[in-house]
């Protein structure tokens, strides 16, 4: 924070003050033919998968070419996204909130060189650097989280099974033949940071056993009323143990109440929760945020657990495939996952799919009556 000039009035608090905090506003990056025609905008078509057409009240037309990008991504790589937008595009492009990686140009013949240029540019091995597609009713990119790249409480890791399953479906996202559009996630942890509860499927890495206890470094490393208050179930609490002949203060688990959050660890690093052998990957299907047809709805757990397989996922990629080819079976034209399942029956869902349902798949969630009133634009009459 500064001010512009050295006075400071205090009758005026605000006078002459200008501040760095937060983000500059959007409107400040808008490619010209975007600012021109802001909020006047007739309609829009996408023209093939990965590219689209807007048309604005003045006329004029502005072709969005659509590419898959990640959500860890090397400076070289950028470097070369900005060179392309500095090329084609007078050094504009934008990020979605999948990750994909948009061009805006305002002719079709520019959009098609464009189009050409990027399906043009491999990596060494021979894979797409930067993929067209992603639009409509295929999959996009997939949202998650961090991992074992950055994060500190993960039971699986982000990066890697999400390139493992977009290489199994890969041509949906380079195509446009899903009965609608779908969305998959990734959550490392149950805390959940991506967009997994609402997706039409969500993987989500799970703990299976409570959190170990460093005794030696409980009381040294953390301020034990801060990991006691930051269990949502009351399983941890204060304790007094025996250590190397001498009484120290520490954490016990109530193991019967812990279900495996890592809240904990966040507060106590005396308390790692990661595990070879219990973590893994619950998936969950049929959330969506598209008020289209039926309500917003999250999604329900339909395996409840799958086992870490670095580097490549085998059984969760071949799973999460096999869901996407049930349903690209025997779903309706424009019926998201979720209304499909609904609709033939979650029964029928799990004898279509061969997934087995066992009692961990229970839902025993009971709605009070927040939940169970109207809260969505879906009006019957």
């Amino acid at each position: 924070m500064a001010f512009i000039s050295s006075g400071y009035n205090p009758a005026k608090p605000m006078e002459g003050r200008i501040s760095d905090i937060g983000p500059r506003k959007y409107n400040e990056f808008f490619p010209p033919v975007i600012a021109r025609n802001f909020g006047k905008w007739l309609y829009h078509e996408i023209l093939e998968p990965g590219v689209l057409v807007h048309v604005a009240e003045s006329g004029e037309t502005c072709y969005t070419v659509r590419i898959g990008g990640t959500r860890t991504m090397s400076i070289t790589h950028i470097r070369e996204l900005c060179d392309i937008a500095d090329k084609y595009c007078g050094g504009h492009l934008r990020w979605t909130t999948r990750s994909n990686i948009e061009f805006m140009v305002e002719d079709k013949a520019t959009m098609e060189a464009l189009r050409d240029d990027l399906n043009s540019r491999t990596f060494d091995g021979g894979s797409f650097k930067f993929p067209v597609g992603g639009t409509g009713a295929g999959i996009s990119n997939m949202v998650h989280t961090q991992g074992w790249l950055h994060c500190h409480t993960p039971a699986t890791d982000a990066s890697g099974p999400v390139k493992a399953v977009m290489d199994a479906l890969f041509e949906e996202f380079k195509d446009m033949r899903m009965p609608a559009p779908v969305r998959i996630a990734l959550a490392c942890c149950i805390n959940m940071c991506g967009a997994v509860h609402c997706s039409d499927i969500g993987l989500v890495g799970i703990h299976r056993k409570p959190p170990m206890v460093d005794h030696e470094w409980a009381d040294q490393l953390c301020e034990i009323p801060l990991a006691v208050s930051a269990c949502p179930t009351a399983a941890v609490r204060p304790t007094k143990v025996e250590h190397n002949g001498k009484k120290v203060n520490s954490i016990a688990i109530k193991e019967d109440r812990c279900m495996y959050c890592g809240n904990c660890y966040t507060m106590c690093p005396a308390l790692p929760i990661s595990d070879a052998e219990g973590d893994g990957v619950a998936i969950m299907v049929g959330g969506k945020v598209s008020n289209r047809i039926s309500m917003p709805k999250f999604s329900k757990v339909v395996v409840g657990y799958i086992p870490n397989e670095p580097p490549r996922w085998p059984t969760l990629t071949k799973t999460i495939k096999h869901i996407v080819d049930v349903y690209a079976a025997n779903a309706n034209k424009y019926e998201r996952l979720g209304d499909w399942a609904e609709r033939i029956g979650w029964e029928t869902f799990f004898k279509l799919t061969g997934l087995e349902f066992t009692h961990h798949l229970i839902d025993d969630f009971r709605d009070p009556a927040y939940y169970t009133w109207r809260q969505s634009t879906q009006f019957k009459f």
